[in-house]
């Protein structure tokens, strides 16, 4: 006796095919959203501290962390008092650079309370205890320097802070610059305390950001603070 073989029909595979390809679809639109959102959160962060820096320059005349009448004019965090700077424009020193997030929180003007300690230059890792975070669980650093790519002289920088992704970097520069990780007012950073030489490398393709195998731990620098 003939056995009757069965199997999927053309129509069945077609209807698999369209549920395979929304799926697959869904998928990649949900991922693009959470990196789109994770751009936004790191370009809030940003911005937010643009703000707060310039507004705090316009109430009191001074850089937070630089201000040499601080512990008169702003009032402490708890049993914290601020620490005066040296009133130069630069934030040059270790203590200043431990002060600007205590000076920007204690005057109102960022969230969060802080420690006010000593921040050595060209640190990646701030503790955010004493540093603004950078939505990534690593606090940003505010210090004169030349921590970019490809920048001859020194001026206050704002460094991101490691463990962001350079994909993440590439969609904030390209938002706020030109795109390029060695050129404009953010750049990839060179690498410092807490970020090797090695991780750094894995952040870039030539000019650009890696993002055809993206690191999930590179800092930018932004220099116009």
């Amino acid at each position: 006796m003939k056995k009757n073989q069965s199997g999927f029909t053309l129509i069945e595979i077609a209807i698999v095919m369209v549920i395979i390809g929304l799926l697959l679809g869904g998928v990649l639109k949900g991922q693009e959203m959470i990196n789109s959102a994770k751009v936004r959160a790191v370009n809030n962060r940003v911005d937010g501290v643009a703000a707060s820096w310039f507004a705090f320059q316009d109430r009191y005349r001074a850089l937070p962390g630089d201000y040499t009448t601080a512990a008169t004019n702003i009032p402490p965090i708890g049993a914290i008092a601020p620490v005066n700077g040296s009133g130069d424009g630069l934030i040059g020193t270790n203590a200043e650079r431990g002060q600007v997030w205590f000076h920007l929180a204690a005057a109102g003007f960022i969230s969060g309370s802080y420690d006010g300690t000593a921040s050595a230059a060209a640190t990646y890792n701030c503790p955010t205890t004493r540093c603004a975070d950078n939505s990534f669980s690593v606090g940003m650093l505010i210090s004169n320097g030349n921590e970019a790519q490809n920048n001859t002289g020194t001026r206050n920088e704002l460094i991101t802070g490691m463990g962001i992704s350079s994909s993440i970097l590439a969609e904030l520069d390209r938002k706020i610059d030109d795109g390029f990780a060695t050129s404009g007012t953010m750049q990839l950073g060179n690498g410092g305390a807490g970020w090797a030489a090695a991780a750094v490398t894995a952040c870039l393709n030539g000019t650009g950001y890696q993002t055809v195998t993206p690191s999930a731990n590179c800092a930018a620098v932004l220099r116009n603070i």
